[in-house]
């Protein structure tokens, strides 16, 4: 009797909606997957899946824990992975994510993995997070062309990516393949209205609502959404800002900054930020008040936020950087603006409010949850990537 194709996916312990919505998606393909979790991941959808192992050995991420204790808990969790890929049943191992000790991860545990005889896939989210973040460096560049070389095959989400990534680094056209980004499924979807979540904001029936949500970094652009927002407020009495997210580790500065704009501007009274990491079952409250998603990024690979957002039906406006361009549909499902330009972003965000896309939103909200379903099912995503997990099983 064959017996089922087994792979060990190695989540960082953290990212939720990506591992979720793959881990279940590889199951229902008939694949039996050791999920290597969190506290932050462990849910019961995942504990009740027959065909997936869910081994908590990361445990607690607590950041209120004190220096030795985060010490203490992540050399755990490393002594915990290195003892399960040496005694572990799948030939494969899937990296969505490093962990936290990334020039670490690349190298010294990628040899690991090599050295145990374990095929190494590696979903690449982004290319190069550091050259994004401007803190590249000889160090991250030379460690990413290691993991890079060493692993089997790689995962990337655009051409784009896999052009830059086959170019940047010398790798084979035939070691990187373009999946979608899987749409997030993790997020429930109630029956909330627009209009109970709006009132919950406090944001009136007819207010034109615009949307900034995720992490806040200076590639996130959102001095430039200030900004155009800032202007539109002049004109019209009926804007309002939603800012959700908290702002990234070691950018709290940045963040500050932002606050000061907004607390200066006679429009502060216009803008509603939550200022924290919002729960999965809390997230449906903000898309459902807004009339739009804006993305005014000054770089990017793609955006899980973009798709999120078109799964709720929710239309956007974002700057041409990244794969923007490949999965903003002008005039169907939002539109394109210059980067670094609130002037420009604000008379895009003007067109959007004066287009079909806001006067006939009920249709064009269905079609865009419609084109979201189609373009990054996690169908499409699962045959692609275990059509890999069996090629690289079989030419063992």
């Amino acid at each position: 009797m064959r017996t089922a194709t087994s792979v060990g996916l190695l989540t960082g312990g953290g990212d939720r909606p990506y591992a979720f919505g793959l881990a279940m998606a590889l199951t229902s393909k008939g694949m039996v997957v050791d999920f290597i979790g969190s506290d932050e991941l462990d849910h019961p959808t995942l504990r009740a899946n027959p065909k997936l192992n869910f081994l908590n050995l990361r445990g607690s991420q607590d950041s209120g824990a004190s220096l030795l204790g985060k010490v203490s808990r992540i050399l755990r969790y490393y002594a915990r992975l290195i003892h399960y890929v040496s005694l572990c049943r799948p030939s494969v191992l899937h990296i969505l994510w490093n962990n936290k000790f990334e020039h670490f991860d690349r190298t010294l545990l990628m040899l690991y993995y090599k050295l145990v005889g374990k095929r190494v896939v590696l979903t690449a989210h982004n290319i190069n997070a550091g050259q994004r973040d401007s803190r590249d460096s000889a160090l991250n560049r030379l460690t990413l062309r290691i993991q890079y070389r060493l692993a089997d095959h790689i995962f990337v989400h655009t051409d784009r990516m896999k052009t830059q990534l086959v170019q940047d680094f010398r790798l084979g056209e035939r070691d990187v393949s373009v999946i979608p980004f899987g749409i997030n499924n993790s997020v429930p979807r109630t029956d909330l209205t627009a209009e109970a979540a709006r009132r919950r904001l406090g944001i009136g029936r007819h207010d034109r609502t615009m949307l900034f949500f995720g992490n806040i970094g200076p590639y996130k652009g959102l001095q430039f959404l200030v900004a155009a927002f800032h202007r539109l407020a002049a004109r019209a009495p009926d804007y309002r800002l939603l800012i959700v997210g908290q702002p990234m580790k070691g950018h709290e500065a940045y963040f500050n900054d932002i606050q000061h704009e907004i607390a200066s501007s006679e429009s502060q009274a216009r803008v509603i930020q939550r200022s924290a990491f919002i729960p999965d079952d809390e997230t449906e409250l903000y898309f459902k008040a807004a009339d739009l998603l804006v993305l005014p990024y000054t770089e990017v690979f793609q955006s899980g936020v973009l798709i999120l957002g078109y799964s709720f039906g929710v239309p956007a406006v974002a700057t041409d950087v990244g794969s923007f361009r490949d999965d903003v549909v002008e005039g169907e499902t939002g539109f394109l603006c210059r980067p670094r330009d609130p002037i420009d972003l604000a008379t895009t965000i003007e067109r959007y409010f004066r287009s079909d896309l806001f006067s006939a939103a009920d249709r064009c909200r269905t079609a865009i949850r419609d084109y979201a379903r189609a373009r990054y099912s996690w169908e499409t995503v699962s045959t692609a990537t275990c059509r890999v997990y069996k090629e690289l099983t079989s030419s063992r």
